[in-house]
């Protein structure tokens, strides 16, 4: 049969699976970050009438995720980090047959390099990969990429969260074109409204000791080399100096705690920085800043921009990755090199130093992110689960017509 007959002939959706997909998330994180967040919004906002969905992860992870978590969302526990963790992918494989999984999506390289040859081994039908970011750890031999194009092959399909992302994919780790599909990050922003924030950011504000007076910059972000924090100790230095009362509040958690606190202190800024932790509030947090400020080394594309912007807070954010696709330059928020504490600091003080510029920006990009909702990427994440399936059922379909 030709190609265009197949197609003529294959059978609808529905008709080929009368139940809904299985899709499993699997992700070896530790701890709850962007590409988790990413995961959530997939599991609240994929139809359940058509996607049954399990979160595959770590115990530790679980936890940390089990607040937000929907009803709906099955939870199956899993270790599986080293190659020692044998038995872990034993189990993995028992339990993916077990439950007649579809799909499995992996988020994160060092997930789907676990995760990939365990749904291959046991046939899952369709194993897509979320890179999220570029990679920067990579170094010596594994920065040839040559693991990832040979895992490619075993890999139905990527999703880059940004054009950026896209390019890293198919430019840097050389994966193949038609393998990838761009659906851009997205945000709850039906739950991030400023008009209902004021009385919860004077309580934020009030709750560090701060009045009107005090500028507070919001960074938030996990406490990791990735997101900048160091870079930004070193601005507020000299943001200080031009506005004396000028504050710093860390919101996220992350390994870098103790020599972050360490850095504040030896720069004579321990008073003037604040470590909040993990907020599940943060739109209060938001609206209590004036400045929301991202200095990343790297970004695939910044949940914590989007959100800044959707709550209409002026912005400076380094000029890399998915960032820019999300902050214009001069139109919607500031840009500036990464790792230059010099731009920074100056790209802050013209915020602070012009309310009405800031104003500008904030109106602007509170339009500009609405392309960014929630459920426009799991309505794209869901179409790309059932054309992958229906290709792999084709292909099978096919293949025994021939026999």
């Amino acid at each position: 049969m030709s190609t265009q007959a197949l197609q003529r002939a294959a059978p609808s959706p529905a008709a080929l699976r009368p139940r809904p997909l299985r899709v499993a998330h699997f992700t070896n994180a530790l701890q709850r970050g962007g590409a988790e967040q990413h995961i959530l919004g997939l599991l609240r906002h994929l139809d359940p009438s058509r996607f049954q969905q399990w979160l595959v992860c770590p115990p530790e992870l679980a936890a940390q995720l089990a607040p937000d978590l929907p009803a709906t969302a099955g939870v199956w526990r899993c270790l599986l980090r080293r190659p020692r963790h044998v038995k872990a992918a034993i189990q993995f494989s028992q339990w993916l047959r077990r439950q007649r999984v579809d799909v499995v999506h992996s988020h994160l390289f060092y997930s789907s390099l676990f995760a990939t040859p365990v749904a291959r081994w046991v046939h899952v039908p369709v194993v897509v990969e979320t890179p999220h970011l570029r990679e920067h750890w990579r170094q010596g031999w594994k920065a040839h990429y040559f693991v990832d194009r040979c895992l490619s092959r075993w890999v139905s399909g990527y999703i880059a969260v940004s054009n950026a992302n896209a390019q890293y994919l198919r430019q840097t780790k050389g994966i193949a074109p038609g393998k990838i599909r761009v659906i851009c990050n997205g945000v709850h922003l039906s739950e991030l409204t400023p008009s209902d924030s004021g009385a919860a950011a004077v309580a934020r504000r009030a709750r560090l000791g701060l009045d009107e007076s005090n500028p507070l910059l919001l960074v938030p972000g996990r406490l990791e080399t990735q997101k900048g924090h160091a870079v930004l100790l070193r601005a507020l230095t000299r943001i200080r100096e031009a506005f004396p009362l000028t504050h710093a509040a860390f919101a996220g958690e992350g390994s870098l705690r103790a020599e972050l606190t360490n850095q504040a202190a030896a720069l004579g800024l321990g008073r003037a920085v604040h470590f909040l932790g993990r907020q599940s509030d943060i739109a209060a947090w938001l609206a209590a800043a004036d400045v929301v400020v991202l200095p990343s080394w790297f970004e695939g594309m910044p949940l914590a921009a989007i959100e800044a912007l959707a709550m209409a807070r002026p912005m400076v954010a380094t000029a890399v990755d998915g960032t820019v696709e999300v902050i214009a330059h001069e139109r919607t928020g500031l840009l500036v090199p990464p790792g230059d504490p010099v731009a920074l600091a100056q790209a802050i003080c013209r915020l602070l130093g012009d309310p009405r510029l800031a104003r500008r920006l904030a109106t602007v990009g509170q339009q500009s992110v609405q392309r960014f909702d929630i459920r426009l990427q799991a309505t794209a994440t869901g179409a790309l689960y059932e054309e992958l399936w229906r290709r792999k059922m084709g292909a099978l379909v096919q293949r025994r017509e021939e026999a």
